[in-house]
């Protein structure tokens, strides 16, 4: 292990030591007596050097890597130049097997979430409480719209909408709401509700129209509510981590938050419950037919 991941053999006993749990789980093993004599065995049967083995005969015991143990050792390991290329051809592997999954696309990965088209339709009412708040409560022109939207995207995952476009590679008609995780959109629409609705509590004080130093000066105060903390931890989690595994983005500011995916993430996105969101608007127009109906 250490000769593969041109590393010393005390960077291996580190990380075995560190991690004993996780290494063991996934097929790292301490072989003794029975167990042990049998894999000497084997390995005389087999024909394989002994000079390979250093001084097997006499050891009393050995830590054996199986290959799903050699993989997680070099997801763990930060030293090694041979465990980050390995890291890459892995996620490229899975990259291909995503696109292969989805068709040969991730970038609307997001909307195979059986929630997405739930907070789509929320989104859209506090979307326009917010834009609505912008016009009758700012004194300011149209290039309120963008900047406001700017500082609520770069509270939450510390990027302006060019930076994301930049990032998913989105081209200029594409919309960069409809590539959010419901989790980002659904805090979105928290924070587009609850600062237009701060503005118009402001603006009826005033009894006329904020100045920009005003409205800056209420958002610094808004985005600090203590509340807001677990919620935007989360969603740079999910975004970040997300992003990464599916779409290969790397949301540079947002690096420190990324963790492995777990298997109900991937199920999620690409097991049976998930589906493109055409598929689900058709199996939903039935019942949006019948609440048009009862309306």
């Amino acid at each position: 292990m250490a000769a593969f991941f041109e590393v010393t053999v005390r960077t291996v006993v580190n990380y075995l030591e560190s991690h004993p749990e996780e290494l063991g789980r996934n097929g790292y093993e301490v072989l003794k007596g029975k167990r042990l004599k049998e894999l000497k065995l084997a390995i005389k049967e087999a024909g394989v050097r002994e000079i390979d083995f250093a001084n097997l005969k006499t050891t009393p015991q050995l830590g054996v890597f199986d290959f799903r143990a050699f993989l997680n050792l070099a997801m763990l390991m930060r030293e090694s130049e041979r465990a980050g290329l390995l890291r890459r051809a892995i996620l490229d592997i899975v990259i291909d097997a995503i696109n292969a999954r989805t068709g040969g696309g991730t970038k609307y990965i997001n909307q195979r979430d059986e929630d997405f088209i739930q907070s789509v339709f929320i989104d859209e009412n506090y979307h326009q409480q917010f834009t609505d708040a912008l016009r009758d409560c700012v004194d300011m022109g149209k290039f309120k719209y963008p900047i406001y939207t700017d500082k609520i995207y770069v509270s939450i995952f510390k990027e302006e909408a060019q930076e994301y476009r930049k990032v998913l590679k989105l081209e200029t008609k594409e919309s960069v709401r409809e590539t959010f995780y419901s989790e980002v959109l659904d805090l979105i629409s928290a924070y587009e509700c609850g600062f237009a609705d701060a503005l118009q509590e402001a603006c009826k004080a005033k009894g006329a129209p904020l100045s920009s130093w005003e409205v800056d000066a209420i958002f610094r105060r808004f985005e600090k509510q203590a509340h807001w903390k677990p919620l935007i931890e989360k969603a740079r989690n999910k975004m970040a981590s997300r992003d990464l595994a599916f779409r290969d983005a790397l949301h540079l500011q947002l690096q420190d938050y990324i963790t492995p995916l777990r298997r109900d993430e991937f199920e999620r996105f690409l097991g049976e419950k998930s589906m493109e969101l055409s598929k689900r608007l058709e199996l939903a127009k039935d019942v949006m037919k019948r609440l048009k109906e009862r309306e």
